[in-house]
């Protein structure tokens, strides 16, 4: 059950994260944003844990999946953005 709350904030995440940060190289499209925060949850429950700030199986909260799909976002821009530009 852990696994598909992830998922459903995750997504919820993903939007939000778009939100926050717009911009040209962004993916679009509800398919993407969709794993853009499902990565951004995963990313936050482990990062969250392996710096001891949950415990072990404990997944991150919503502000923490925001967090995670915004650094999951970042990390596209500079690969899409790099990308592009050759």
């Amino acid at each position: 059950m852990s696994i598909i709350w992830t998922i459903i904030i995750g997504f919820l995440a993903g939007v939000v994260a778009k939100f926050i940060m717009p911009g040209n190289n962004e993916p679009s499209g509800f398919i993407m944003t969709t794993i853009l925060g499902i990565v951004g949850a995963f990313v936050a429950s482990y990062l969250g844990q392996a710096l001891n700030w949950y415990k072990a199986g404990e997944s991150a909260g919503f502000i923490g999946s925001v967090v995670g799909a915004v650094i999951v976002l970042v990390i596209y821009g500079f690969v899409a953005g790099n990308r592009r530009a050759v």
